[in-house]
C-alpha cells in the first residue's frame, strides 16, 4: 500500500506533465504560426509575392540595370535642347518663372539665364535630339524612351539619392533594389540578388552613402551588396590560407546547425537572414571570381564597351561585369558613377564625365539587345536630379523642377520622347514624371500593381510609393 504523499506526489507529477504539455504545445504551435507570418520558418526563402498568390500582371522584365549619374547631369546639355535659353544666355532670367520657387544655392542670387554649351543632333530613325557630348548614346536613339518631364522633392545629394531610391529621406526605409528582391526573389543561388558598384572621374565629387541600398525594415538579406571596383569583388570572401574548400564546409555546416537550434528558440528573422548568408557566403568563394574573371570576354566587346582593362574600376569595366551579372541571375544592378555636381568649370567637367560613361551605357544595351537579355532587362540612366537654366558663375546649381532620364527594354517604348520643360528648361510642363511615377512604372513592368505591395512595419502597411498619389506611366509602355 502506498503512502498518502507518494500517491500525492505522483497525481502532482500526472498533472503538472499535462499542464507543461499543454503549456508548451501551445507556445509551440503559437510559435510556429507566428513564425511563418513573419518569414522567419522554413517557408521564409518564398519570396512576398508568391506566397500572396503571385504577380498581380503579366511582368515584362526579370531584372534591372540602374545607371546613376551621381551628382545631377545637366539634361541642357545632355537630351533636352532650349534654342530661347540659348538666345536668352547672358541675360536676366525672367523673374515669373523663379518668384517663390525654392532655389539652392542660388536662392537669393540675380539670376541670369545661361545656353547650353553643347550642341544637339537628331539620332535614328526616331529623330531624337541628343547632345553630341553623347554620340553613343545617341546611336542608340532607336532602342531608348527618353523622359523629359521628371521632377522630384529633394534639393540635396544625399536626400535627393535616397527618396530616387526608396521613395523617402527617412532612414531605415527600403531600397527600391531591396523590394524587388522581397517581392520577387532571385534569380541566382550563388550571387547575391542586388549589387551596387561605385566608379568615379578624376575631380572630387560627393559621397555615396550606403543607407541608399538598404534594405529599412525589411530583413537585411534583401539589402544590395557592394562589389569592390578594384581588386577582389567582395572582400573576405575567401577561405584563410590552409583552409581547404572541404573544412570550410564542415565549419559552415556547424555554424548552421548552431543557427538552426537557436532559429527554433525564438522567433527573428534576422537568424535566417544569418543562415542563408553564411550559405551564399561559402558559395561565392567560387562564384565571385568566376563572375569577375573576364579573360573569356571577346576583344570586340571590351572595344565595344571601352574598356582598358577588366577590373581597373572604371565605369566601363563595371557596365560589363553589370551584364555578366545579369547572365547569372543577379534581379537589381546598380551602377553609381560620381563626377556630375557641375557647380562650376561645366564646360571642362560635363564632357569629361560624358566621355567616361556614354560609351560604356550605349554599349551595355546594344550588348543585352543582342543577346537577347533587353526583351526583361530593364535599363534606367539618370542622376537624382538636373541642373539649373541659370548660372552659377562657370556652372550650373541643383534643379528639382524638371530633369531628363531614359530607359530601355522589357516593354518600354523604344525611339520616343515623353513630356518636356517649358521653354527654358526650368519647370516640367507636359505629362510629367514624379518619382513616384517612376517607381510605380519600374513595378508594373515587373508585374506589380504599388498600391497592393505593401509589407507591415509598426502597425502601418508601407509600400515603395509611400501615400501620395503616383501612377504607371502607360504611355511610355509598350
Amino acid at each position: 500500500m502506498k503512502h498518502p504523499l507518494v500517491d500525492q506526489f505522483e497525481r502532482f507529477q500526472q498533472d503538472f506533465s499535462r499542464r507543461t504539455f499543454l503549456q508548451k504545445s501551445f507556445a509551440g504551435l503559437g510559435g510556429m504560426a507566428l513564425s511563418q507570418l513573419l518569414g522567419a520558418g522554413s517557408s521564409s526563402s518564398m519570396p512576398y509575392l508568391q506566397s500572396q498568390g503571385g504577380l498581380h500582371f503579366p511582368a515584362r522584365a526579370k531584372r534591372i540595370v540602374h545607371l546613376c549619374m551621381a551628382g545631377g547631369p545637366s539634361h541642357l546639355e545632355s537630351f533636352d535642347p532650349k534654342p530661347k535659353l540659348d538666345a536668352l544666355n547672358g541675360q536676366p532670367f525672367p523673374e515669373s518663372f523663379t518668384v517663390g520657387q525654392q532655389l539652392a544655392q542660388l536662392q537669393g542670387s540675380k539670376l541670369i539665364a545661361r545656353g547650353s554649351f553643347a550642341k544637339f543632333k537628331k539620332w535614328g530613325e526616331s529623330g531624337i535630339e541628343v547632345s553630341e557630348l553623347f554620340p553613343h548614346i545617341g546611336s542608340i536613339a532607336d532602342d531608348i524612351c527618353v523622359v523629359r518631364s521628371m521632377v522630384t522633392e529633394q534639393i540635396n545629394h544625399d536626400p535627393a539619392h535616397a527618396f530616387m531610391n526608396s521613395g523617402s529621406i527617412l532612414k531605415g526605409r527600403p531600397s527600391l533594389g531591396s523590394w524587388l528582391l522581397y517581392g520577387l526573389g532571385s534569380e541566382s543561388q550563388n550571387l547575391p540578388g542586388y549589387v551596387v558598384m561605385v566608379s568615379r572621374g578624376e575631380l572630387p565629387d560627393q559621397p555615396i552613402s550606403a543607407r541608399q541600398w538598404s534594405a529599412g525594415f525589411l530583413p537585411s538579406k534583401f539589402q544590395g551588396v557592394q562589389f569592390q571596383s578594384k581588386g577582389s569583388a567582395v572582400h573576405y570572401v575567401g577561405s584563410p590560407d590552409g583552409v581547404c574548400q572541404s573544412t570550410q564546409r564542415q565549419v559552415i555546416d556547424e555554424i548552421q546547425r548552431l543557427n538552426g537550434v537557436l532559429r527554433d528558440e525564438r522567433v527573428d528573422p534576422e537568424i535566417e537572414t544569418r543562415i542563408s548568408q553564411y550559405e551564399m557566403a561559402f558559395r561565392m568563394q567560387s562564384s565571385v571570381p568566376e563572375l569577375s574573371d573576364m579573360r573569356d570576354e571577346p576583344q570586340h566587346i571590351l572595344d565595344m564597351y571601352g574598356v582598358k582593362q577588366p577590373g581597373d574600376g572604371s565605369f566601363a569595366s563595371n557596365c560589363l561585369l553589370a551584364r555578366r551579372m545579369l547572365e547569372r541571375g543577379v534581379r537589381f544592378v546598380q551602377l553609381y558613377h560620381r563626377g556630375w555636381d557641375h557647380h562650376r568649370d561645366i564646360e571642362a567637367n560635363m564632357p569629361a564625365a560624358a566621355k567616361l560613361t556614354d560609351q560604356p551605357s550605349a554599349a551595355l544595351v546594344k550588348d543585352l539587345k543582342q543577346r537577347g537579355l533587353l526583351e526583361d532587362t530593364l535599363v534606367i540612366w539618370g542622376g537624382e536630379f538636373g541642373r539649373t537654366p541659370m548660372g552659377q558663375g562657370t556652372g550650373r546649381d541643383h534643379h528639382i523642377k524638371g530633369f531628363s532620364l531614359w530607359m530601355a527594354g522589357a516593354g518600354i517604348k523604344p525611339g520616343m520622347i515623353h513630356g518636356a520643360t517649358d521653354e527654358l528648361g526650368y519647370a516640367s510642363v507636359q505629362d510629367i514624371v514624379h518619382v513616384r511615377d517612376l517607381h510605380a512604372t519600374l513595378l508594373h513592368q515587373f508585374g506589380i500593381d504599388h498600391t497592393r505591395f505593401t509589407t507591415k512595419f509598426q502597425g502601418l502597411d508601407y509600400k515603395l510609393t509611400g501615400v501620395e498619389p503616383a501612377r504607371a506611366v502607360k504611355a511610355i509602355m509598350i
